[in-house]
């Protein structure tokens, strides 16, 4: 890679696009799943900055065909990669979509880092037409980052990638992987079924997909209220509080319907008053429900609080 000098441009990039690592095994689902702490898919943190992860790597690859990508690889345990951060991200701004920049964190996803043959960070690595064109490691100053993508783009335009993530600053959305977008698909065809077996598909052959498995909750839910009525379900749920079936499809309701406090607590109540299969069943609903809200919902904070609570 090349290291940036402070008051120097930056070395010619080459125009063939003959990367200096195989990135072929990020460019497909992984079957294993990935390491702790990096298992959230792709996350827009602005029009083109996204954070990255080996489950979305594949994306950003196929991406780098329509508009230049720039891997930011970081970690926060190193000062200069918290410098490098939003000096990135300023240069990435100023750009306004000529390039995506994707912030990847190598200890949650160091099957990225060993692809790229990182020796240290930060650094950076440029993606067009999914072929690698390594920039700089270490700290670089806004005139040298700006210098380095103005020689991207011109490489990028050499070799017929002229696009842009959206038009006046618009973000485009990322492409999804082949199986998500089947299972899209299937959903907006009203294809229950078909959206089901492609999240478990996705799933059997990336198992920390936690986006395919949110949703695969939200099909299954979607399918299990396909003809419910409402109204009966209410009627039962309020007749036999212990009725682990009506408890699961009042919950279910509340969820589809906005009132996911009173889902979460519903089964809450109903883990702790259960024993067995029934309380084992209830739990791995509510689970399930925690996956459609979100992790990072406060609401979902709170509920795996109250059912840690009530089942210890």
């Amino acid at each position: 890679m090349t290291t940036p000098t402070p008051g120097q441009g930056p070395a010619p990039l080459s125009a063939n696009l003959r990367g200096a690592v195989d990135l072929s095994a990020l460019a497909r689902p992984r079957a294993q799943a990935p390491a702790a702490g990096g298992s959230e898919p792709a996350a827009a943190t602005d029009g083109y900055i996204v954070e990255a992860n080996q489950e979305s790597f594949s994306a950003l690859i196929q991406l780098s065909g329509q508009v230049p990508v720039i891997v930011e690889l970081t970690a926060g345990w190193s000062d200069i990669a918290t410098q490098l951060s939003p000096v990135m991200e300023k240069v990435a701004r100023e750009f306004a979509g000529r390039f995506v920049l994707a912030r990847v964190d190598v200890d949650a996803s160091p099957g990225i880092a060993q692809a790229f043959q990182l020796q240290s960070v930060p650094a950076a690595v440029a993606l067009l037409k999914g072929q690698p064109i390594p920039l700089f490691q270490g700290l670089a100053s806004e005139d040298e980052l700006r210098s380095f993508v103005n020689e991207l783009l011109k490489v990028a335009q050499a070799n017929g990638v002229t696009g842009q993530t959206g038009a006046e600053g618009e973000p485009a959305e990322l492409p999804l992987p082949p199986l998500h977008q089947e299972a899209f698909d299937a959903i907006e065809a009203g294809d229950y079924a078909a959206a089901a077996a492609a999240y478990r598909k996705a799933l059997a052959e990336q198992p920390g997909d936690n986006e395919a498995r949110a949703g695969l909750a939200q099909v299954e839910l979607m399918q299990r209220l396909e003809s419910a009525d409402a109204n009966a379900i209410r009627a039962a749920a309020a007749e036999s509080q212990d009725d682990l079936e009506a408890q699961l499809a009042v919950a279910d309701l509340d969820v589809a319907g906005g009132h996911v406090e009173d889902a979460f607590a519903r089964l809450v109540r109903f883990v702790g008053r259960s024993t067995g299969d029934e309380r084992e069943t209830a739990r791995a609903r509510l689970v399930e429900l925690f996956d459609i809200v979100g992790a990072s919902d406060p609401r979902v904070a709170k509920a795996r609080q109250a059912l840690a609570r009530a089942l210890f």
